[in-house]
Parts: structure tokens; C-alpha cells; sequence
């Protein structure tokens, strides 16, 4: 390979890296991206934040840190619902030049 040459990647960082389950690793870090927008614009404590979102401290300092391998895409979800955002899920046909259906999250501001 040239130094001149570029490789493009995807929109998915963790396909391009070769990850196993790239889409899901994608959809929970937008999702505890959105999260931890939401809890650092309401200043909370990692102790506050543990009682709203009724999980332990070290749980909160791993979502902070995005250490999401012991979260589902649906608790993420709840914890969105609990700092009082609405959640939805559309399904559509995919796209016509997409080669596989795709997820993707949305953050409306």
C-alpha cells in the first residue's frame, strides 16, 4: 500500500475493526453516548445516577466509561426511559442500494 492510498471505512467503526457483533456493539455505544449526555447535563453523581437508574456504582462508572459488554441494548434503552426520554423503534424496508437491513439510533435534541 502507497502512503497516498486512503482507505474508507464504514459508518461502523467496530466492522471495520473486524469485531464480532459490530452492530450491536455500535447500537449500545449510541445509545450510552445519549445517556451519558443526559447525565452530564443533569451534573449527577455516580451515586445519584445509580439510584435513578437502580443499578450499583460500578455499573454507573462502567457506562460513564463505555465498558457496555454487561448491558443490553434493551437496559440501555430502560435507562433512557428512567431519565425520562421516549424510546422508539421504527421498522422500515430497507434501503434499496443497502446490502443487509441496519440499526441505527437516533438521538433527537
Amino acid at each position: 500500500m502507497n502512503n497516498n492510498d486512503i482507505t474508507h471505512g464504514t459508518d461502523n467503526v467496530y466492522a471495520d475493526l473486524g469485531l464480532p457483533d459490530a452492530t450491536e456493539r455500535q447500537t449500545k455505544t449510541r445509545l450510552a453516548f445519549a445517556i451519558n449526555e443526559l447525565l452530564n447535563s443533569r451534573r449527577l453523581k455516580q451515586r445519584e445516577t445509580a439510584q435513578l437508574l437502580d443499578i450499583p456504582q460500578p455499573k454507573v462508572s462502567a457506562l460513564k466509561n463505555y465498558r457496555l459488554d454487561n448491558f443490553s441494548v434493551e437496559r440501555l434503552m430502560e435507562f433512557l426511559t428512567a431519565l425520562d426520554q421516549d424510546v422508539e423503534i421504527v421498522i422500515r424496508p430497507r434501503a434499496n442500494n443497502a446490502e443487509a437491513g441496519q440499526i441505527s439510533v437516533l438521538a433527537a435534541r
